[in-house]
């Protein structure tokens, strides 16, 4: 299957003062962020807020147009949303959420885009390692994030081939020549994965129980 974008951009090497900021930082700033999109009510914060995202997008070197690809795999949902509540609440308020939700998407981006996914595993398992006393095993919620992070662009490019050849033979108005297809390849997908995942002993911990 052909390569294709997705919501948040892939790592880029380099050596820029982002790259070189402590993962900790990285994480209070996405998470300030996601906190701040309940918080802002108006929209020229929200577009200050991402004019500052972007900016820190591009000195860390991953380019315009990894910017604007980041940005172009949400429009279409940004649009249908931005149009309900300008129905719903008026344009500044539409502005407001819209915008808010792409700061979110391009901080998310900043992270990814700056920081090597072992490292952001790594850091994952950090954070998650005081919540083992409740019961959290912070091994499989990296493991979790990872097959997450590997999924989604798949069945996004997925859905891609598919639309692609339902158009080539006229198909592309039929949902079932759409979804069907989707369907099958991603079930074939989470079997295969969940089948590697089981031969290297990383089955539900019920499971591994049952075995000992």
């Amino acid at each position: 299957m052909r390569g294709h974008g997705f919501l948040i951009a892939n790592y880029v090497p380099g050596s820029s003062v982002i790259h070189r900021t402590p993962l900790w930082i990285k994480f209070l700033v996405v998470a300030a962020c996601g906190a701040a999109s309940f918080l802002i009510v108006d929209w020229a914060v929200s577009l200050l807020a991402l004019v500052v995202m972007c900016t820190l997008f591009l000195l860390s070197g991953a380019g315009l147009r990894r910017l604007a690809g980041v940005i172009w795999m949400v429009t279409p949902i940004l649009a249908v949303i931005g149009a309900f509540q300008w129905w719903q609440l008026g344009g500044p308020t539409a502005a407001r959420i819209v915008l808010n939700v792409l700061v979110c998407v391009v901080a998310a981006s900043v992270l990814t885009a700056t920081t090597p996914v072992q490292e952001l595993l790594d850091g994952v398992v950090a954070l998650a390692t005081p919540f083992r006393r409740w019961g959290a095993d912070p091994e499989r919620f990296a493991l979790t994030i990872a097959v997450m992070l590997r999924s989604i662009p798949f069945i996004a490019g997925a859905f891609s081939d598919v639309r692609d050849a339902a158009r080539a033979r006229g198909l592309e108005r039929n949902p079932r020549a759409l979804v069907l297809p989707v369907f099958i390849s991603t079930v074939a997908y989470a079997r295969q994965t969940g089948d590697a995942l089981a031969a290297r002993g990383l089955g539900e911990p019920e499971d591994e129980e049952a075995t000992r």
